[in-house]
């Protein structure tokens, strides 16, 4: 085991995922610009240090967050990012997820490998029983995401989440430990 492999939580043929760190942030920052064009109008990942900074600190030190990378085992260079939220104890168990990859790794099958292992460390280490995906309608590529990983069509929410500048519909999906152990 080499000591890139030491950092992460589980590991699959071609990814790990780890923790975010505050260290991170060049990296992430360099990758989320050269992304911005992939992410829009769906997502908005943090662009700049102070961006950065605010958003790490949120999935680093709020118990209702956590927040994973999805490095390449190959080189380390990170390939995506996934965070779950709204992290809810006691009789519901629940997160709720959101990702996005960078470009230089979209459309590679890096993603389908790391939410795979972000769920099944949900619902093993975090001891999570559901998780939840809300993906605008048009968002192909996130619903493509979803069905592969398994997560089912729970229902649809008009003006869900105000993402830039408007309140968008989404789709809920969601997946809980018991289908992924049946």
């Amino acid at each position: 085991m080499s000591e890139t492999d030491a950092l992460y939580l589980a590991e699959g043929s071609r990814v790990g995922i780890r923790l975010f760190t505050y260290e991170d942030g060049t990296e992430f920052i360099a990758r989320a610009r050269e992304s911005k064009e992939l992410h829009q109008p769906w997502l908005f990942p943090p662009t700049s240090g102070p961006g950065y900074a605010a958003y790490a600190q949120r999935v680093i030190e709020d118990r209702t967050r956590a927040g994973f990378l999805v490095c390449e085992r190959d080189g380390g260079a990170i390939a995506g990012f996934i965070s779950v939220s709204n992290i809810v104890e006691g009789a519901f168990l629940n997160g709720t997820l959101g990702y996005g990859a960078f470009a230089h790794a979209a459309g590679r099958g890096l993603m389908s490998e790391g939410l795979g292992l972000v769920v099944r460390y949900a619902f093993s280490a975090m001891g999570l029983h559901r998780l939840e995906i809300n993906v605008q309608p048009g968002n192909a590529a996130s619903i493509a995401l979803a069905r592969r990983c398994g997560f089912r069509l729970e229902g649809f929410s008009p003006d869900f989440l105000h993402i830039d500048g408007a309140w968008r519909d989404h789709e809920r999906w969601a997946l809980t430990a018991d289908m992924v152990r049946a």
